[in-house]
């Protein structure tokens, strides 16, 4: 019975953990780095067609972001995640390779025109999204789902994001129970829309993130609604737009709570009727499904304006945006409008067009409304850069950039204590991922030398066996190498992938009656012959 560390550990993306108990192979979250990787992630222990089960803790692309990419490679098994994940990865990891596509679309037409431009394959097709969005298993929160004779699972809400849950896992081997707990990505209090994290009572392990594991948020908590209402006035005043990068899934919410009632209280004098454009289809879908999951999800706030027959996330003169025409056009309009446009980090999508469009512009405001990991174009202009590249092009900085300080779906230092100490008894170990280096052996330190727990912040590679409660493997850390990526060398990865999804069926079929593997031997070595 093992616990591997995989990815997000010392860093704050790319989550993914391994479990094996019992002959079942599992991962808790399989999701995208972004940003600048500071340490290598090791590979899986097995190949991708073993894993039998992924326990997903919600949608967001560094914690759901390669489930596509382990499909392609011989994923068949299933996907655990609570309804509202489900219906998001819908629409998230669609998205994810459609940009994957589209990217190395645009990369292989310059790889044609230039020597020193490498062609490139997408990480992964929408065939294979399309394919792992099949196997996931919707379940309800607070309900315990027995996966099989091994393993029993049940999802707990945290909030920070519509849908997510900590993860509690039972795993039995010869006789023996443990449950360990993934926390998830764990919720700020007093979110517009989202519940506020509840606790989980009883642990033997616990794995729990760190990503605010050394800040605090403001004690007076601020006024989000006010401030935006006075960068609005301010911006509008000057004749500039307010161009918002938000993430499509859930802070883009999280903003339109805010704009309904700055529309509604008339908090915007002498711009009452101000248009705000939705610019991201993502965002308006996932905006679908925040109503179509509000009786499980809202919070009481939330659901009294529901049950008045009010939408908290609508209001007049919201426009939505889904045709590359209408997203052009809006940058074409001659009042002061807001634009919220996705990606929140400005790494890819339209936003880049409209901050092209308006950063040169010292009447405007660049609004930022969540976290800039390290090497993003938003993490750049947040720290001041005055000349930022934009489709080949120098673009200057004159626009106003701004931040709503403290607005995060992240629990800060104090909400990851308060979590911890949730539980009843003080689990036998906890282990602390999905934070920057320096954070995670922060908060570690902090949970031994000042509560008591036997903490550890593990490094990709670590192997722990529960039974024992014992390191197997102390993983060191490696820093990142750069990979030269090749056309070849990632169609060459799925042939690989593919193999070793037969050697495992091969492997699964003893014991099956002898004409059938009979007619199994045949037919792979009628393939062997075509190939050969």
């Amino acid at each position: 019975m093992k616990l591997i560390f995989v990815g997000a550990d010392h860093e704050v993306t790319g989550s993914c953990h391994y479990l094996e108990a019992g002959g079942k192979h599992m991962l808790v979250d399989y999701g995208m780095e972004q940003g600048v990787n500071v340490f290598e992630n090791v590979p899986l222990p097995v190949s991708e067609s073993l894993i039998d089960y992924v326990f997903l803790t919600h949608a967001h692309i560094d914690h759901s972001g390669l489930l596509p990419l382990l499909y392609a490679r011989g994923f068949r098994g299933q996907v655990f995640a609570t309804e509202a994940t489900a219906d998001l990865c819908s629409i998230m990891l669609r998205d994810c390779a459609h940009i994957q596509m589209m990217e190395a679309e645009w990369k292989n037409r310059k790889a044609k025109r230039s020597e020193t431009v490498s062609a490139m394959e997408p990480l992964y097709t929408m065939e294979d999204a399309e394919g792992v969005i099949k196997r996931i298993v919707p379940c309800h929160y607070g309900r315990e789902v027995q996966v099989s004779p091994e393993v029993k699972i049940r999802f707990t809400d945290v909030g920070h994001l519509l849908g997510s849950a900590s993860i509690e896992v039972w795993l039995t081997e010869d006789g023996n129970t443990k449950k360990i707990v993934f926390s998830g990505d764990i919720g700020n209090k007093n979110l517009p829309l989202m519940k506020n994290p509840a606790f989980t009572k009883q642990a033997d392990y616990v794995v729990m993130e760190s990503t605010y594991g050394t800040r605090l948020h403001s004690t007076d908590r601020p006024d989000f609604v006010k401030e935006l209402a006075a960068i609005l006035k301010d911006t509008f005043d000057k004749g500039g737009n307010v161009v918002i990068p938000s993430f499509a899934v859930g802070r883009t919410q999280e903003l339109l709570y805010f704009l309904r009632k700055i529309k509604v209280d008339r908090m915007v004098e002498g711009h009452e009727d101000f248009p705000v454009y939705v610019d991201s289809p993502l965002a308006v879908e996932a905006t679908g499904i925040f109503q179509d999951n509000r009786w499980e999800c809202f919070n009481d706030a939330a659901m009294e304006l529901v049950r008045e027959g009010i939408n908290p996330i609508a209001f007049a003169g919201l426009k939505l945006a889904i045709t590359s025409d209408e997203s052009r056009e809006i940058n074409f309009i001659e009042r002061p409008v807001v634009i919220i446009s996705a990606s929140g980090m400005c790494e890819a999508g339209r936003i880049r067009h409209h901050l092209k469009h308006n950063l040169w512009r010292p009447e405007c405001t660049i609004l930022f409304v969540g976290y800039q990991a390290m090497g993003t174009l938003g993490r750049s202009l947040v720290e001041g850069a005055r000349e930022v590249r934009l489709f080949g092009e120098p673009i200057q900085v004159r626009a106003r950039i701004g931040q709503l300080a403290g607005m995060s779906g992240h629990a800060d230092k104090d909400g990851l204590l308060e979590w911890i100490s949730g539980f009843e008894e003080k689990p036998k170990k906890v282990f602390v991922v999905h934070g920057e280096d320096s954070t995670c052996i922060s908060f570690a330190e902090c949970l031994k030398m000042e509560y008591g727990h036997r903490a550890y912040a593990p490094y990709s590679g670590t192997v722990f066996d529960l039974v024992s409660g014992k390191l197997e493997y102390e993983a060191a850390p490696v820093p990142v190498k750069k990979k030269a990526k090749s056309v070849i060398s990632g169609v060459y990865a799925r042939l690989l992938a593919a193999a070793q999804r037969l050697l495992a069926l091969v492997q699964k079929s003893e014991g099956m009656p002898h004409k059938d593997m009979a007619k199994f031997a045949d037919q792979v070595n009628s393939l062997c012959d075509k190939w050969q």
